[in-house]
């Protein structure tokens, strides 16, 4: 017991890894999402969860278990949360789904459709990772131009599990993007905070690890804000307003 509580205490005040340092706090941010998912689960009901948000969350947790596995240093908290978080990811989509199709004349042919784009988008991940290897070969051969083989050889490359982790993102970022005026009391307040927390730290974090990522940094960036705005007009929307209008009712 001593051993473990030593090890643990050296763990969590190591110098380059410790809780005073960017590596703790970035997965730790994450644990946010997890959080935010099992909350929903426990207090909010089936119909505020967003289907596509929380299929994008599964692919984003996906691409970041290898992020973390590849990084350095390599982070086992990381690891970690990602795989809880697509556990909890996919129970929200099964309660969603169990929603609609109760509820929803249209539900089931919903789900079907959901079912057969993740599936696409599962199996074209898988075969993207699977042929990395070979296409960085092909790609950094002598034979290629230049500006190929850059790409091949480079730490962040488009066949490297640094520029698709980004990627998968850039799609958080997207579903909080392509629809500003989205309703609020369709929006989860806990998952919103996440994010936001999560794109600050993450900012910063891109920048301490090896290899840097922009790409990271940028997209946390744009995530931070953007979920930020929406959890402000939650915030204003769903209680500031409630609020105003209850102090009108008694005027």
């Amino acid at each position: 017991m001593a051993n473990l509580l030593r090890s643990f205490t050296t763990a969590l005040t190591h110098p380059e890894h410790g809780w005073k340092t960017t590596h703790f706090w970035g997965p730790v941010a994450n644990w946010g999402l997890v959080g935010a998912a099992v909350y929903d689960a426990t207090y909010n009901g089936p119909e505020k969860i967003d289907l596509p948000m929380t299929g994008t969350m599964i692919v984003y947790s996906g691409t970041f278990l290898r992020f973390f596995w590849a990084v350095i240093p390599r982070n086992p908290l990381g690891i970690a949360c990602h795989t809880f978080n697509i556990l909890a990811q996919s129970n929200q989509i099964r309660r969603a789904a169990e929603y609609k199709i109760e509820t929803s004349p249209n539900g089931k042919e919903e789900v079907a459709d959901f079912a057969v784009k993740a599936g696409a988008a599962g199996l074209g991940l898988a075969a993207l990772i699977g042929s990395s290897g070979r296409m960085i070969a092909k790609m950094s051969a002598p034979t290629m131009p230049s500006f190929v083989q850059n790409m091949g050889t480079s730490p962040v490359g488009p066949m490297t599990v640094f520029f698709w982790a980004p990627a998968s993102k850039w799609l958080l970022s997207a579903n909080n993007l392509v629809d500003l005026e989205k309703p609020t009391d369709k929006m989860s307040m806990s998952n919103q905070i996440a994010l936001t927390v999560t794109g600050v730290i993450w900012t910063r974090y891109s920048f301490v690890i090896t290899p840097i990522n922009y790409n990271l940094a940028s997209v946390n960036a744009v995530l931070g804000v953007s979920s930020g705005y929406h959890l402000w007009r939650k915030l204003k929307n769903d209680y500031m307003g409630v609020k105003a209008a209850a102090v009108d009712t008694k005027k």
